[in-house]
């Protein structure tokens, strides 16, 4: 790698048209996905993972809207509309759902029916996907306004949310353009899934509505709850109608200039800020559209400021596990430092996370960004939804005492919410995870998660098919072939996680006491290669032929982790990991508690693997470790303890048991350990 990509960051890389009648602009990230409809998994966690998404959670996600009454709004909406026309003036219905951003979970879940539809094709989900889309289509006002609990009850609030005009309330909750955004993510991936315009036709009428309300500068709000911009981002890029581009800027430039703080990132101009800043999903959808301008429109600015909020986040604000937004009130960021184990960590915050790593890495080809993306994969965001793929978190903490109803008025995982925003969530994000395995750049490669898959990728004019195989993140060997069509001279680039080199993360926010490198090897057709890494890549320049065979080793030591000193929560405790592993204890594991152990150095730590425990991942047996006791009389002792650990985003697969990532180090320290914090029991409006 060289650093010159960085210093090509916005360069002009293609110009080309797909599917007939879309096309992209000039300018878009100089790194380019696979797409995942090129990405095929064919064993493994990530594959079982999107088997059971497809399979479970994505009808389960549907009925879910049938049954609460989501797609039922639409309806009414349309009913409205249609008896006000013929002439009953005065008819409106109450909407019966809870909350006005009800209709993205429709979206959200057409698109990741329409994601499932481009990696398999079928046709009675496909007229599924249709029958909703014509319900949505109904529901349409003329110019171009989709908004149901608006349309249902038109002439008056129909939620205290909602303003008497149009847009009124947006800066502040309506979720009016909230909602538009995920319709636009959803109508493009429809549209390239199934070549269909009915949504992406709707989508298009209502962003012409938006230009008209909004194009001529004058009606300058900020988005109340950021995603708007990642959404008229996607239509640019569809269609190349630099309209939604401006609109992209207009909305961004809002933000500082209008009435606001800090909740809803509204505080300071976007290129000024510098810290990440409350609500986390806002926050990371806004970092998310910020570098997508960045991108499509070549200015180097976003990326400027981009970096600075992402330093503050891996510096201050990011817990082990990957998860972000550590406040129940607000849903929000907290101060630096602010980590605390029972911590709010929405599931929608983490995969928000996950899509603005990603568009750094694209942005700079730096594999730090998918170091962190990866931690907050396999953990914060993974832990977002049951094996079973039918429960889901919205919180996600790093300790639980067994009984809190702290999962939006549920104890443990819950089938659905009333504010039902990250179920579908992490459904379209799983059946998307291809697109985030492999990348490109002239006549680079890139490696960036492994897992057993297939892709087909474009590379300068030749088509090269790559195979993997791995047992990762349970065991650290990965297997490539490489098949290109014809023998060919480019770079594959395989990225050495942080981990290995002895870094949990690219900041002191979490060291490992035995930072020692581990010593990983690469073989390309049996023969040792040494290369060294460059911004986090292992470059491997030659001329490939069908066959080639690369060999990366990573070892696994399972490594102890300490907290910054200024985190208070983790003073003298100590978690651990193994590979890009964040491990927790549960009760069911440990005698029914874990909240009376401790982990001292001298603890023996061995990894085993167990096919039949929680769909099959390796555990941590540790011996050595230390229980503190008090018998009827009061009298306390310390007995040696046998604990076993297991990967964190498993945990509350068996029912309802005490968990923890960090523990004590010392038995002394345990009283304290003892003294639990308050239980997150908010339900805080989303």
């Amino acid at each position: 790698m060289k650093s010159i990509l960085k210093q090509c960051v916005f360069l002009q890389i293609f110009v080309g048209q797909l599917a007939g009648t879309c096309c992209v602009g000039a300018s878009d990230y100089p790194v380019q996905p696979v797409p995942f409809t090129d990405v095929q998994f064919t064993a493994g966690l990530l594959h079982d993972r999107q088997v059971v998404n497809a399979s479970v959670t994505l009808p389960f996600a549907l009925d879910q809207c049938e049954s609460s009454g989501r797609l039922k709004n639409f309806d009414l909406a349309a009913e409205v509309m249609r008896r006000r026309a013929a002439g009953e003036t005065m008819f409106q219905i109450m909407p019966p759902t809870r909350n006005p951003f009800d209709d993205t979970d429709v979206y959200k879940s057409i698109e990741s029916a329409s994601f499932c539809l481009s990696v398999k094709p079928d046709s009675a989900l496909a007229a599924r996907v249709e029958k909703t889309i014509e319900r949505v289509a109904a529901a349409q006002e003329p110019d171009g306004y989709l908004y149901t609990f608006r349309t249902m009850h038109p002439d008056s609030p129909g939620h205290s949310w909602i303003g008497a005009k149009r847009w009124e309330t947006e800066p502040r909750f309506s979720h009016e353009l909230y909602d538009l955004g995920h319709l636009y993510e959803a109508g493009c991936a429809h549209y390239r899934a199934t070549g269909s315009r009915t949504l992406l036709d709707i989508c298009l009428k209502s962003a012409e509505l938006l230009q008209k309300d909004f194009g001529n500068g004058e009606n300058r709000i900020a988005p109340g709850h950021e995603i708007i911009e990642m959404g008229l981002a996607k239509l640019y890029r569809l269609t190349g109608d630099k309209r939604w581009l401006d609109l992209v800027k207009f909305f961004l430039d809002n933000r500082g200039q209008t009435r606001g703080g800090e909740y809803a990132q509204n505080h300071k101009p976007v290129l000024k800020q510098d810290k990440a800043v409350g609500h986390a999903v806002r926050a990371n959808y806004l970092y998310s559209g910020m570098a997508d301008y960045g991108a499509l429109s070549g200015d180097p600015r976003y990326l400027a400021a981009l970096e600075k909020i992402w330093g503050n986040v891996v510096g201050a604000k990011l817990h082990l596990t990957g998860g972000c937004g550590a406040r129940k009130e607000g849903e929000s960021y907290g101060k630096d430092y602010e980590l605390p184990h029972r911590c709010y960590n929405e599931t929608c915050a983490a995969l928000a996370f996950l899509f603005w790593n990603h568009r750094m890495f694209l942005m700079t080809g730096d594999a730090k960004y998918m170091d962190v993306f990866e931690r907050t994969l396999y953990n914060g965001a993974l832990s977002g939804v049951s094996l079973s793929g039918d429960r889901f978190f919205y919180p996600n903490p790093l300790e639980y005492d067994g009984t809190a109803k702290n999962n939006r008025g549920f104890a443990g995982r819950a089938p659905w919410f009333g504010t039902a925003c990250c179920p579908p969530n992490i459904l379209r994000t799983i059946a998307s995870l291809g697109d985030y395995v492999y990348a490109v750049h002239d006549r680079k490669l890139f490696v960036n998660l492994f897992a057993s898959s297939v892709a087909t990728v474009g590379l300068a004019g030749n088509k090269v098919r790559l195979e993997q195989s791995t047992a990762y993140p349970w065991e650290g060997r990965i297997t490539l072939r490489v098949f290109p069509g014809k023998p060919d001279s480019f770079s594959l680039c395989l990225r050495i996680p942080g981990w290995v080199d002895g870094r949990p993360i690219p900041s002191d926010l979490y060291t490992y006491d035995n930072a020692t490198p581990a010593q990983w090897t690469l073989k390309v057709n049996g023969e040792n290669v040494r290369v060294t890494p460059e911004h986090g890549f292992a470059e491997l320049n030659r001329r490939w032929n069908a066959g080639d065979e690369i060999t990366l080793d990573l070892p696994m030591p399972v490594r102890r982790v300490s907290g910054n000193p200024k985190i208070a929560a983790t003073l003298g405790q100590v978690a651990l990991e193994r590979g890009p592993i964040v491990y927790a204890f549960e009760g069911v594991d440990n005698g029914g508690s874990v909240f009376d152990v401790a982990l001292p150095a001298t603890a023996r730590i061995e990894p085993e693997y167990r096919k039949d425990l929680l769909g099959g991942v390796t555990v941590l047996n540790v011996t050595g470790a230390e229980r503190f006791t008090r018998d009827e009389s009061g009298q306390t002792s310390v007995q040696p303890a046998r604990l076993l650990a297991i990967p964190y985003a498993t945990w509350n697969n068996r029912g309802l048991s005490p968990m923890g990532v960090w523990l004590p180090r010392e038995a002394a320290a345990v009283l304290n350990n003892q003294k639990r914090e308050v239980p997150v029991t908010s339900d805080t409006l989303k």
